[in-house]
């Protein structure tokens, strides 16, 4: 993997944007720099990259914020907000890209690290990996999202029971949920993960994309409004390189390279 223009916290390669949210220093909590960094890529990489892989790198994938610095900031207040703020605006980065992302969750995804695992597309985790929302056992409330983004993926009721109780999760039990996608052996989560964002990054981008825009918009649409939009996007993508090459592929009994497709187009 290359780094992106010195970026230390982000590189890129084989259309894999990653990102590193954590490292072992502070104990794996979240890394303002790597936010940082994982912002400006986000929003100059444009379509060379497939896919975006979020990965800790330290025992854990991220174990929340930095508790310490909270405590020997001169204004708390103000220090939390401004890390908030980082931490939002990688957020809304992260929520406009197109393209899947992928979470590789080993360890503790503890506060903030449960944020970031709740907006990805597909988050791979290990028997060992553990989750907890962590805010109220220092008196905080939710950030990165977690108020908006669990309820819509265990249900309001169940996002209560989990934030309130502040339940520590296990591997199994946020796969139930459907926090987690699946488990692999802790040993392998990073690998699973890389190869996960691989295989996505080489393929058709432009279904990915549709398809997030779909589910994204689902909410607020009734159904008959929803199969107008589902009815005007395949029209679309029927017409598009990426379709043109998949139904191509399809009838004459060969595998679809969608890869040189977006080569093309680069």
């Amino acid at each position: 993997m290359t780094s992106l223009d010195g970026l230390s916290k982000v590189q890129l390669d084989d259309g894999v944007l990653r990102i590193t949210i954590s490292t072992a220093d502070n104990g794996t909590s979240l890394d303002g720099e790597g936010l940082e960094q994982g912002t400006r890529a986000l929003e100059t990489v444009g379509d060379r990259i497939g896919s975006v892989l979020l990965v800790g790198e330290g025992p854990n994938f991220c174990a929340g914020g930095n508790v310490r610095a909270f405590a020997s900031a001169p204004v708390r207040s103000e220090y939390v907000a401004e890390i908030a703020r980082v931490f939002h605006v990688f957020v809304r980065a992260l929520d406009a890209v197109t393209v899947p992302v992928i979470a590789g969750v080993h360890g503790w995804a503890a506060g903030a690290g449960m944020s970031l695992v709740c907006l990805a597309d597909v988050a791979i985790g290990g028997p060992g990996t553990k989750m907890r929302p962590a805010y109220p056992s220092i008196g905080y409330t939710p950030d990165g999202g977690m108020s908006w983004t669990l309820p819509r993926i265990v249900g309001i009721a169940r996002a209560r029971e989990i934030l309130l109780t502040d339940a520590v999760l296990s591997g199994d039990e946020a796969v139930r949920l459907g926090i987690l996608s699946r488990l692999v052996g802790d040993d392998v989560v990073q690998d699973e993960a890389l190869r996960l964002a691989r295989t996505l990054a080489a393929g058709p981008t432009s279904s990915y994309s549709g398809i997030k825009t779909l589910l994204s918009a689902s909410s607020t649409r009734t159904l008959a409004e929803q199969l107008d939009a589902e009815a005007a996007s395949i029209a679309v993508a029927a017409d598009s390189p990426i379709g043109r090459e998949g139904v191509d592929a399809f009838v004459e009994k060969r595998r679809a390279d969608f890869a040189s497709i977006k080569e093309v187009r680069a």
